[in-house]
Protein backbone atom coordinates (compact mmCIF):
# COMPACT_ATOMS: atom_id res chain seq x y z
CA UNK A 1 0.00 0.00 0.00
CA UNK A 2 1.27 3.73 -0.74
CA UNK A 3 1.28 5.61 2.41
CA UNK A 4 -0.54 9.08 2.34
CA UNK A 5 -0.43 11.35 4.84
CA UNK A 6 -3.39 14.49 3.95
CA UNK A 7 -1.74 16.93 6.63
CA UNK A 8 -3.01 20.84 6.92
CA UNK A 9 -0.42 22.45 4.23
CA UNK A 10 0.18 19.20 1.93
CA UNK A 11 -0.27 16.05 0.62
CA UNK A 12 2.84 13.30 0.99
CA UNK A 13 2.53 10.34 -1.07
CA UNK A 14 5.71 7.13 -0.26
CA UNK A 15 6.06 3.78 -1.17
CA UNK A 16 8.25 1.26 -0.01
CA UNK A 17 9.34 -2.17 -0.87
CA UNK A 18 11.02 -4.86 1.28
CA UNK A 19 13.53 -7.86 0.97
CA UNK A 20 14.14 -9.50 4.03
CA UNK A 21 14.32 -7.09 6.59
CA UNK A 22 16.05 -3.93 3.78
CA UNK A 23 13.21 -1.48 3.02
CA UNK A 24 13.65 0.65 -0.27
CA UNK A 25 11.95 3.77 -1.36
CA UNK A 26 10.16 2.89 -4.72
CA UNK A 27 8.51 6.40 -5.21
CA UNK A 28 7.59 9.32 -2.91
CA UNK A 29 6.15 12.71 -3.81
CA UNK A 30 4.84 16.13 -1.49
CA UNK A 31 2.36 18.32 -3.16
CA UNK A 32 0.93 21.35 -1.35
CA UNK A 33 -2.22 22.19 -0.49
CA UNK A 34 -3.85 25.45 -0.49
CA UNK A 35 -4.79 27.57 2.42
CA UNK A 36 -7.39 26.08 4.41
CA UNK A 37 -8.26 23.08 2.28
CA UNK A 38 -7.76 21.42 5.48
CA UNK A 39 -8.58 22.98 9.02
CA UNK A 40 -7.68 21.66 12.12
CA UNK A 41 -7.22 18.13 10.83
CA UNK A 42 -10.73 18.20 9.21
CA UNK A 43 -10.92 18.03 4.84
CA UNK A 44 -13.22 21.18 4.40
CA UNK A 45 -12.34 21.17 0.60
CA UNK A 46 -12.39 18.07 -0.24
CA UNK A 47 -11.91 18.60 -4.20
CA UNK A 48 -8.15 20.56 -3.64
CA UNK A 49 -7.16 17.38 -1.57
CA UNK A 50 -8.58 15.04 -4.11
CA UNK A 51 -6.74 16.98 -6.98
CA UNK A 52 -3.31 17.43 -4.61
CA UNK A 53 -3.65 13.26 -4.00
CA UNK A 54 -3.92 12.50 -8.09
CA UNK A 55 -1.30 15.41 -8.43
CA UNK A 56 1.68 13.52 -5.83
CA UNK A 57 0.45 9.85 -7.03
CA UNK A 58 1.73 11.34 -10.96
CA UNK A 59 4.70 12.88 -10.10
CA UNK A 60 5.69 9.85 -7.84
CA UNK A 61 5.51 7.64 -10.70
CA UNK A 62 4.35 4.55 -8.67
CA UNK A 63 1.86 2.39 -10.04
CA UNK A 64 -0.01 1.16 -6.44
CA UNK A 65 -3.20 2.91 -6.20
CA UNK A 66 -4.15 1.24 -2.63
CA UNK A 67 -3.27 3.47 0.50
CA UNK A 68 -3.22 3.50 4.33
CA UNK A 69 -4.29 7.01 5.33
CA UNK A 70 -5.04 7.99 9.10
CA UNK A 71 -6.62 10.53 10.61
CA UNK A 72 -5.75 12.74 13.69
CA UNK A 73 -5.39 11.28 17.42
CA UNK A 74 -7.61 14.19 18.56
CA UNK A 75 -9.93 12.67 16.51
CA UNK A 76 -10.01 9.44 17.75
CA UNK A 77 -11.32 7.86 21.24
CA UNK A 78 -9.11 4.70 22.14
CA UNK A 79 -9.96 2.98 25.29
CA UNK A 80 -7.71 -0.40 26.64
CA UNK A 81 -10.61 -2.58 28.46
CA UNK A 82 -10.28 -6.22 29.71
CA UNK A 83 -12.11 -9.01 28.03
CA UNK A 84 -12.77 -13.00 27.71
CA UNK A 85 -9.54 -14.51 26.39
CA UNK A 86 -10.74 -17.00 24.06
CA UNK A 87 -13.87 -15.34 22.37
CA UNK A 88 -13.54 -15.25 18.81
CA UNK A 89 -13.28 -11.56 16.97
CA UNK A 90 -16.88 -11.93 15.96
CA UNK A 91 -18.02 -12.08 19.58
CA UNK A 92 -15.39 -9.92 20.58
CA UNK A 93 -16.75 -7.72 17.81
CA UNK A 94 -20.64 -7.87 19.10
CA UNK A 95 -19.24 -7.47 22.80
CA UNK A 96 -17.50 -4.50 22.17
CA UNK A 97 -20.44 -2.74 20.22
CA UNK A 98 -23.28 -4.01 23.18
CA UNK A 99 -20.98 -2.31 25.64
CA UNK A 100 -19.97 0.69 23.09
CA UNK A 101 -21.96 3.39 25.33
CA UNK A 102 -19.41 3.01 27.91
CA UNK A 103 -16.52 4.25 26.35
CA UNK A 104 -18.07 6.43 23.32
CA UNK A 105 -20.23 9.29 23.60
CA UNK A 106 -21.20 9.69 20.40
CA UNK A 107 -24.42 7.61 18.52
CA UNK A 108 -22.69 4.07 17.64
CA UNK A 109 -24.22 4.76 13.94
CA UNK A 110 -22.21 7.70 13.29
CA UNK A 111 -18.61 6.31 14.13
CA UNK A 112 -16.03 3.76 12.61
CA UNK A 113 -15.13 1.51 15.51
CA UNK A 114 -12.03 -0.69 15.29
CA UNK A 115 -10.27 -2.94 18.03
CA UNK A 116 -6.93 -4.81 18.52
CA UNK A 117 -6.08 -7.80 20.69
CA UNK A 118 -2.82 -6.50 22.68
CA UNK A 119 -1.51 -9.09 25.48
CA UNK A 120 -3.21 -11.11 28.42
CA UNK A 121 -4.18 -9.09 31.56
CA UNK A 122 -1.35 -9.09 33.77
CA UNK A 123 -2.78 -10.11 36.71
CA UNK A 124 -5.86 -12.18 35.31
CA UNK A 125 -4.77 -14.32 32.91
CA UNK A 126 -8.15 -15.56 31.72
CA UNK A 127 -8.70 -11.70 30.45
CA UNK A 128 -7.16 -10.29 27.34
CA UNK A 129 -6.39 -6.43 26.92
CA UNK A 130 -8.07 -5.06 24.01
CA UNK A 131 -7.78 -1.74 22.61
CA UNK A 132 -10.35 0.17 21.54
CA UNK A 133 -10.57 3.07 18.80
CA UNK A 134 -13.57 5.26 17.59
CA UNK A 135 -13.72 7.67 14.96
CA UNK A 136 -16.49 10.02 14.26
CA UNK A 137 -17.42 8.50 10.52
CA UNK A 138 -17.79 11.45 8.51
CA UNK A 139 -13.40 11.89 9.51
CA UNK A 140 -13.19 8.43 8.02
CA UNK A 141 -15.21 9.17 4.96
CA UNK A 142 -13.89 12.69 3.65
CA UNK A 143 -10.86 10.53 3.75
CA UNK A 144 -11.70 8.03 1.89
CA UNK A 145 -13.61 10.23 -0.71
CA UNK A 146 -10.70 12.68 -1.16
CA UNK A 147 -8.91 9.31 -2.21
CA UNK A 148 -11.62 8.09 -4.35
CA UNK A 149 -11.09 11.43 -6.56
CA UNK A 150 -7.83 10.56 -6.62
CA UNK A 151 -8.76 7.09 -8.15
CA UNK A 152 -7.13 6.05 -5.35
CA UNK A 153 -8.49 3.21 -3.03
CA UNK A 154 -8.07 3.69 0.96
CA UNK A 155 -7.26 0.05 2.27
CA UNK A 156 -6.26 0.95 6.17
CA UNK A 157 -7.31 4.24 7.94
CA UNK A 158 -5.05 4.42 11.13
CA UNK A 159 -4.54 6.94 13.53
CA UNK A 160 -1.13 9.61 12.88
CA UNK A 161 0.13 8.52 16.76
CA UNK A 162 0.08 4.65 15.67
CA UNK A 163 1.89 5.46 12.65
CA UNK A 164 4.10 7.52 14.09
CA UNK A 165 5.44 5.02 16.41
CA UNK A 166 5.71 2.32 13.73
CA UNK A 167 8.18 4.78 11.33
CA UNK A 168 9.89 5.19 14.68
CA UNK A 169 11.09 1.96 15.12
CA UNK A 170 13.22 2.30 12.11
CA UNK A 171 15.05 5.03 13.53
CA UNK A 172 19.23 3.95 14.75
CA UNK A 173 20.61 4.99 17.51
CA UNK A 174 17.36 5.43 20.10
CA UNK A 175 17.20 3.60 23.77
CA UNK A 176 15.14 0.78 23.06
CA UNK A 177 14.86 -1.60 26.30
CA UNK A 178 11.45 -2.26 27.97
CA UNK A 179 11.98 1.35 30.34
CA UNK A 180 13.18 3.47 27.57
CA UNK A 181 11.17 6.51 27.71
CA UNK A 182 11.45 8.69 24.12
CA UNK A 183 9.44 11.91 22.96
CA UNK A 184 8.26 12.42 19.87
CA UNK A 185 7.86 16.24 18.64
CA UNK A 186 6.45 16.34 15.05
CA UNK A 187 6.15 20.07 14.43
CA UNK A 188 3.82 20.48 11.61
CA UNK A 189 2.70 24.05 10.05
CA UNK A 190 -0.18 24.60 11.72
CA UNK A 191 -0.45 21.79 14.58
CA UNK A 192 2.06 20.38 17.08
CA UNK A 193 2.06 16.76 18.15
CA UNK A 194 4.31 15.73 20.96
CA UNK A 195 4.12 11.65 21.77
CA UNK A 196 5.59 9.89 24.34
CA UNK A 197 6.58 6.30 24.01
CA UNK A 198 7.72 3.78 26.99
CA UNK A 199 9.02 0.71 25.58
CA UNK A 200 8.28 1.02 21.96
CA UNK A 201 4.42 1.76 22.78
CA UNK A 202 2.84 5.02 22.71
CA UNK A 203 1.74 6.60 26.15
CA UNK A 204 0.71 9.59 25.69
CA UNK A 205 0.11 12.36 22.85
CA UNK A 206 -0.70 16.16 22.91
CA UNK A 207 -1.85 18.16 20.20
CA UNK A 208 -1.41 21.82 20.42
CA UNK A 209 -2.39 24.65 17.96
CA UNK A 210 1.23 25.74 16.66
CA UNK A 211 3.11 25.52 13.42
CA UNK A 212 5.30 27.00 10.94
CA UNK A 213 3.01 28.97 9.73
CA UNK A 214 3.39 31.49 12.93
CA UNK A 215 7.25 31.88 11.32
CA UNK A 216 5.25 32.64 7.85
CA UNK A 217 3.50 35.19 9.56
CA UNK A 218 6.23 36.72 11.45
CA UNK A 219 8.01 36.97 8.48
CA UNK A 220 4.82 39.02 6.69
CA UNK A 221 4.86 41.19 9.41
CA UNK A 222 8.42 41.97 9.49
CA UNK A 223 9.27 42.75 5.55
CA UNK A 224 5.76 43.35 4.44
CA UNK A 225 5.39 40.58 2.60
CA UNK A 226 2.32 38.27 1.26
CA UNK A 227 2.03 34.76 2.44
CA UNK A 228 3.23 33.40 -0.73
CA UNK A 229 6.03 35.77 -1.05
CA UNK A 230 7.22 34.66 2.86
CA UNK A 231 7.10 30.97 1.94
CA UNK A 232 9.31 31.63 -0.92
CA UNK A 233 11.58 34.15 1.10
CA UNK A 234 11.72 31.77 4.37
CA UNK A 235 12.74 28.68 1.73
CA UNK A 236 15.30 31.12 0.08
CA UNK A 237 16.76 31.56 3.74
CA UNK A 238 17.53 35.33 3.06
CA UNK A 239 14.29 37.03 3.86
CA UNK A 240 16.21 40.40 5.10
CA UNK A 241 19.69 40.90 6.70
CA UNK A 242 17.78 41.04 10.41
CA UNK A 243 16.06 37.86 9.62
CA UNK A 244 18.05 35.43 12.13
CA UNK A 245 18.00 37.85 15.06
CA UNK A 246 14.60 39.16 14.38
CA UNK A 247 12.83 36.44 13.19
CA UNK A 248 14.71 33.14 13.23
CA UNK A 249 15.66 33.16 16.48
CA UNK A 250 11.96 34.39 18.30
CA UNK A 251 10.18 31.67 16.41
CA UNK A 252 12.89 28.77 17.28
CA UNK A 253 13.25 29.77 20.69
CA UNK A 254 9.16 29.68 20.61
CA UNK A 255 9.01 26.16 19.84
CA UNK A 256 11.56 25.06 22.41
CA UNK A 257 9.39 26.62 24.82
CA UNK A 258 6.32 24.71 23.05
CA UNK A 259 8.19 21.17 23.29
CA UNK A 260 9.56 22.00 26.84
CA UNK A 261 5.96 22.88 27.96
CA UNK A 262 4.18 19.70 26.47
CA UNK A 263 6.74 17.83 28.64
CA UNK A 264 6.15 19.21 31.84
CA UNK A 265 2.23 18.31 30.79
CA UNK A 266 3.10 14.70 30.47
CA UNK A 267 5.88 14.96 33.41
CA UNK A 268 2.86 15.96 35.47
CA UNK A 269 0.36 13.66 34.69
CA UNK A 270 2.52 10.26 34.73
CA UNK A 271 5.14 8.92 36.91
CA UNK A 272 8.19 10.26 34.85
CA UNK A 273 10.08 13.35 35.11
CA UNK A 274 12.42 13.41 31.76
CA UNK A 275 12.89 11.16 28.61
CA UNK A 276 16.24 9.33 27.33
CA UNK A 277 15.99 10.91 23.91
CA UNK A 278 13.68 12.96 22.16
CA UNK A 279 12.83 13.13 18.47
CA UNK A 280 12.10 16.00 16.02
CA UNK A 281 9.64 15.29 13.53
CA UNK A 282 7.50 16.94 10.79
CA UNK A 283 8.42 20.29 8.59
CA UNK A 284 9.55 22.28 10.97
CA UNK A 285 12.48 19.82 12.78
CA UNK A 286 15.38 20.10 10.13
CA UNK A 287 15.41 24.05 10.84
CA UNK A 288 19.26 24.95 11.42
CA UNK A 289 19.64 25.46 15.21
CA UNK A 290 16.79 24.12 16.72
CA UNK A 291 17.86 20.62 17.54
CA UNK A 292 20.63 22.39 19.46
CA UNK A 293 18.42 24.28 21.39
CA UNK A 294 15.70 22.02 22.23
CA UNK A 295 18.84 20.04 23.35
CA UNK A 296 20.54 22.37 25.45
CA UNK A 297 17.09 23.45 26.62
CA UNK A 298 16.08 19.58 28.06
CA UNK A 299 19.47 18.66 28.99
CA UNK A 300 18.76 14.80 27.00
CA UNK A 301 19.86 13.78 23.62
CA UNK A 302 17.54 14.97 20.54
CA UNK A 303 17.73 13.79 16.61
CA UNK A 304 15.92 15.08 13.40
CA UNK A 305 14.17 11.91 12.39
CA UNK A 306 15.11 10.20 9.17
CA UNK A 307 13.76 7.18 8.67
CA UNK A 308 15.15 6.45 5.18
CA UNK A 309 18.51 6.62 6.74
CA UNK A 310 19.41 2.54 6.80
CA UNK A 311 16.69 2.27 3.31
CA UNK A 312 18.00 2.01 -0.36
CA UNK A 313 16.40 4.06 -2.70
CA UNK A 314 14.88 3.55 -6.29
CA UNK A 315 16.07 5.07 -9.56
CA UNK A 316 12.84 7.61 -9.75
CA UNK A 317 13.54 8.90 -5.73
CA UNK A 318 15.56 11.88 -6.14
CA UNK A 319 18.05 11.03 -2.90
CA UNK A 320 18.73 15.23 -2.17
CA UNK A 321 15.07 16.08 -1.82
CA UNK A 322 14.14 12.96 0.02
CA UNK A 323 16.59 13.83 2.77
CA UNK A 324 15.02 17.54 3.06
CA UNK A 325 12.05 16.13 3.29
CA UNK A 326 12.31 12.91 5.44
CA UNK A 327 11.04 14.43 8.81
CA UNK A 328 8.19 15.41 7.59
CA UNK A 329 7.96 11.60 6.06
CA UNK A 330 7.61 9.53 9.35
CA UNK A 331 3.71 9.43 9.11
CA UNK A 332 3.46 8.20 5.24
CA UNK A 333 6.53 5.93 6.38
CA UNK A 334 4.44 4.56 8.83
CA UNK A 335 1.37 3.99 7.19
CA UNK A 336 3.12 2.47 4.09
CA UNK A 337 4.85 0.04 6.33
CA UNK A 338 1.27 -1.52 6.75
CA UNK A 339 1.99 -3.20 3.95
CA UNK A 340 4.01 -5.44 5.90
CA UNK A 341 1.73 -6.63 8.32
Amino acid sequence: MLGLDISSSSVKLLELSRDGHRHRVEGYARVALPPQAVVESNIAELEAVGTALAEAHRQSRCRLRTAAVAVAGSAVITRLVDMPAGLSDEAMEAQISLEADQYIPYPLDEVALDFAVQDAAADRPDQVAVLIAACRRENVEARVDALEMADLQARVVDVEAYALERALALLPDLPRTAASVVAVADLGATTSTLSVLVGGSTHYTREQLFGSQQLTEAVQRHYGLTQAEAEAAILEGAPGDDYEAEVLGPFLEAVTEQISRSLQFFFSSSQYSEVDHLVLAGGVAAMAGLRERVEQQLEAPVSVANPFAEMTLSERVDAAMLKRDASALMIACGLAMRSFE
